[in-house]
């Protein structure tokens, strides 16, 4: 089990944990190359490891009792309804290039050998250092000669990958081809980590959301009584008045986690917040909205909670955030869903049973809107010698068996199926699924466009340095978008008209238009 530390970035951690959560229960599969058709295992017998009990660890296995039931829908399984022997017959002795972090080299290599017994397709590994995986990989796409056939990265970074033509734009003829269960996707993951300009570019990989998590024995005094996740903090104002209580409370525990470090993280809680009240980051001729009412709203709930805030706030990313929460310090979290799922592993946390999941708080005249923040995707490269095994190979490693066990792991790799959160054996094991996945129905995201990544770094530095109290809230946000401007011009917006149409882009920012609440 990899274990996040304030040195390592969320980016690469959910590298790592992907390989490594496949390769827990690949280890015990059979081990042959894979050469002609004839020269393969039994497809049956290799389906057949993929499994609770080859893939799960075994300390979660005895803590939750779990039998080797599935925690998926096997009709929804692909690589359990996908005809192999076809596979074979048209792949088997080819191969596939696939670019991953250099740190995770072997464990990849690992976890994808069920694959190469299955398909016949050998996997080549080709390894790029982690602190510069971006830099490398666009590199290599101007190039013209990218050394890949695929790869899987940050999913924020996905309109700078395919806006320049990267990435192979076709994937939906293999989706039809291979019968690829693409509609079992929660909308917001497979429209904002799938598609760029209206084609299909990706397949999502791991596929987050951001919650907001309370300790029970803490809060539950405060409130009066047991938690009801809808209903007892139904507001934002109620979470800075409970919060600001807690932080009164001493004992070494704070009143709130928050993420407020420069760059992308305090981007991240803005855009959290914002979106519950009604935060549209662009008008349809692509002028940024970020001093609108819904914008300067969440400055003001953020400037509130900060003083409720655990000390060190102001350099708080996701694994400062991650380790406060799991050590107890804090009396509720805005996290990520693992927040919730590795709260419940006694060899991560502290607070087993002493926390729950809430439905998101709501801003008066706001939306519902839980935020689908960061995660990463597969895509296959425009140049790919070999696309159609290289989105075999992708459909593989984000197939919902395999993603199912990795939220079992408790990884950091989330599931984006309806079948997997639906599925009540695994929402025995993932505190948070329920909750999850009523509102993923509702999420709001923000575009995968060229030089996102770049604005939401920049407009991240301008909140931190309003939450030090170097500049106003207001400042803050009228800084970063005018940073926001001069980035999307770069990046070829100008006169309402830019790399990707408004009209492609609309329906995945915000999926719960018109839907009754789940609560």
């Amino acid at each position: 089990m990899t274990i996040l530390t304030t040195g390592v970035s969320r980016r690469r951690f959910l590298r790592q944990t992907a390989v490594l959560g496949l390769a827990a229960g690949a280890a015990s599969s059979l081990r042959v190359p894979a050469f002609a058709q004839s020269d393969l295992p039994d497809i049956q017998s290799i389906l057949d490891k993929i499994s609770v009990k080859d893939y799960v660890r075994e300390d979660y296995r005895k803590l939750y009792s779990m039998s080797d039931e599935p925690l998926w829908d096997p009709a929804k399984d692909w690589i359990r309804t996908v005809n192999w022997e076809q596979v074979r017959s048209e792949q088997a002795g080819k191969t596939v290039r696939f670019a991953v972090g250099a740190a995770d080299q072997e464990s990849a290599a690992e976890g994808l050998k069920p694959f190469e017994q299955l398909s016949g397709i050998k996997v080549e590994l080709v390894p790029i250092p982690d602190d510069s995986f971006y830099d490398k990989a666009v590199s290599e796409f101007i190039s013209g000669n990218a050394s890949f056939d695929a790869l899987q990265f940050f999913s924020p970074w996905l309109g700078d990958f395919a806006g320049p033509g990267f990435l192979y734009d076709d994937l939906g003829e293999f989706v039809e081809k291979w019968k690829l269960p693409l509609d079992d996707f929660y909308d917001t993951y497979r429209l904002n980590y799938g598609y760029f300009g209206g084609k299909l570019v990706g397949i999502p990989f791991d596929c987050d959301i951001q919650m907001v998590h309370l300790r029970k024995s803490i809060m539950e005094k405060i409130l009066g009584g047991p938690i009801d996740r809808a209903n007892s903090v139904p507001s934002y104002d109620e979470l800075i008045r409970i919060t600001a209580e807690a932080n009164k409370l001493g004992g070494g525990v704070s009143g709130v986690g928050l993420m407020a470090a420069r760059g992308f993280w305090a981007t991240y809680t803005w855009e959290h917040i914002a979106a519950q009240a009604g935060l549209k980051l662009f008008d349809d001729q692509w002028n940024p909205q970020l001093t609108s009412d819904a914008g300067m709203k969440a400055m003001e709930i953020i400037m509130a909670l900060q003083k409720n805030a655990i000390e060190g706030v102001s350099g708080a990313g996701w694994g400062e955030n991650r380790a406060a929460w799991l050590g107890g310090q804090v009396a509720a979290n805005i996290s990520w869903q693992d927040s919730g799922t590795q709260a419940m592993r006694p060899d991560q946390s502290k607070i087993v049973d002493d926390f729950v999941t809430i439905y998101e708080p709501r801003i008066s005249g706001g939306v519902f809107a839980p935020p689908n923040i960061a995660g990463s995707t597969s895509c296959v490269a425009a140049t790919s010698q070999n696309p159609e095994g290289a989105f075999l190979m992708l459909a593989f490693l984000t197939t919902s068996s395999i993603m199912a066990m990795n939220e079992a792991n408790a990884n950091g790799v989330a599931p984006g199926y309806r079948s997997v959160l639906a599925n009540e054996r695994l929402r025995a094991v993932s505190q948070p699924a329920k909750v999850w996945a009523d509102s993923l129905e509702h999420a709001w995201c923000a575009p995968r466009l060229p030089g996102m990544f770049e604005m939401e770094q920049a407009l991240g530095n301008e909140i931190n340095r309003a939450v030090t109290g170097q500049i106003s809230a207001k400042e803050a946000l009228e800084n970063g978008q005018k940073a926001w401007k001069s980035i999307m011009e770069k990046n070829g917006f100008s006169g309402g008209n830019g790399p990707v149409a408004y009209a492609d882009v609309a329906p995945g920012m915000y999926v719960g238009g018109g839907k009754a609440l789940p609560f």
